[in-house]
């Protein structure tokens, strides 16, 4: 039962996912990403723990989180994503903009992160979930290597920053981030300790 619970919810996720009709150009948003840079890297692959990469991202997952932000921007994070530094980033960006911007990034390579003693229990969480707890395995979403599902909304999170995927957690647990696809992250999150979260943010981070 779990298991086509878990079925119609991808299901109904991609259905549910946001399209956005501005159609992208890498070229372009290769430009316009000059903005980004001190961040995120020029290529995507932020060098700082704090930053997510962005490089490798799905383009549709990385519209959605510009458009978010303006949302949350504008509702004080009633609504959408809410981040102070964003805030002034995304602020005079138009849909053509993030469609262009998505685009470069997806575009782009992600590079390896190197993660040190990454635990085992990382990777039961990510495979296998934990049925005594209710969590669902991570990969029945993000794939067996973190690839995420770019048309359902679900991310790339191979190869990204352990620091960030720890703070988004983090977040969704305690609600204070919300834009998640029919609350599924913050129902996963909920049941998460801090040894677990940890766990995951380090295997996560160890995929390629």
């Amino acid at each position: 039962m779990k298991k086509l619970a878990l079925v119609l919810s991808v299901i109904i996720a991609a259905i549910s996912a946001p399209a956005f009709s501005a159609e992208g150009n890498a070229e372009a948003g290769k430009t316009k990403a000059m903005l980004c840079a001190a961040c995120h890297g020029v290529d995507g692959n932020s060098l700082v723990p704090m930053y997510p990469k962005l490089a490798d991202q799905h383009a549709e997952y990385l519209a959605k989180q510009l458009h978010d932000f303006k949302k949350g921007s504008a509702s004080a994070g009633k609504e959408g994503r809410f981040d102070p530094i964003m805030a002034g980033f995304v602020a005079t960006l138009n849909d053509q903009d993030i469609a262009d911007l998505s685009a470069y990034f997806a575009s782009q390579k992600s590079k390896p992160v190197a993660v040190a003693d990454v635990p085992a229990a990382g990777k039961m969480l990510y495979e296998a979930g934990d049925a005594k707890k209710g969590i669902t395995a991570c990969m029945a979403c993000h794939g067996p290597q973190g690839k995420g599902m770019g048309m359902a909304g679900f991310p790339h999170l191979a190869s990204q920053q352990p620091d960030y995927i720890k703070s988004q957690l983090m977040k969704f647990r305690s609600k204070s981030r919300h834009n998640d696809l029919n609350g599924m992250m913050q129902d996963v999150a909920a049941k998460l300790t801090d040894a677990d979260i940890d766990a995951l943010s380090k295997y996560i981070a160890s995929l390629k």
